[in-house]
């Protein structure tokens, strides 16, 4: 049997935003950091470091993941959206327009949660927005806000379907 100690590093491709990058990583290292320490890619924030926050949210093959909790080497073959890669999006203006950024620190967490919701329910009910909600916590507002930018991107999206 083999044990690896954690300290070997290898490099390895990564698929970020439509684009490959090289990383060295062990094979204990957390996308977070790796985006974060690597690739300067810092939207994806630390916050509570076990998974309650969802401050650090990405989309990894279309599903939010928390990047704090999902090993780099995980993410190898897929590909991985971070708020950079939403730059000038319609979820990005919904959450300006609807006051939905307070602080903003929990912001890029609740926009990635948003666009995977509105990628994979684009029909979703108040109730399904809850239950996609609830692994994000904000500590500056009452969540209204950031409901109404998720429903209001989720209207744009229902109104450039094409007409049947």
């Amino acid at each position: 049997m083999i044990v690896s100690n954690a300290t070997d590093k290898t490099v390895k491709k990564l698929l970020i935003n439509g684009q490959s990058h090289d990383v060295v990583i062990r094979s204990a290292d957390l996308l977070l950091d790796t985006l974060r320490s690597q690739l300067g890619l810092t939207g994806a924030k630390p916050g509570c470091g076990n998974g309650d926050c969802g401050a650090c949210a990405v989309v990894v093959d279309g599903k939010p993941m928390h990047s704090c909790l999902s090993l780099t080497i995980e993410a190898v073959g897929k590909s991985i959206t971070t708020i950079e890669g939403l730059q000038d999006s319609p979820i990005q203006k919904a959450f300006i327009e609807n006051w939905a950024i307070q602080c903003g620190y929990c912001t890029p967490g609740f926009i990635m949660n948003c666009y995977a919701l509105s990628e994979t329910y684009p029909d979703a009910d108040d109730e399904t927005i809850e239950e996609w909600m609830q692994s994000n916590l904000c500590r500056c507002t009452g969540y209204q806000e950031i409901k109404e930018a998720v429903k209001t991107i989720l209207q744009i999206k229902k109104d450039q379907r094409p007409a049947q």
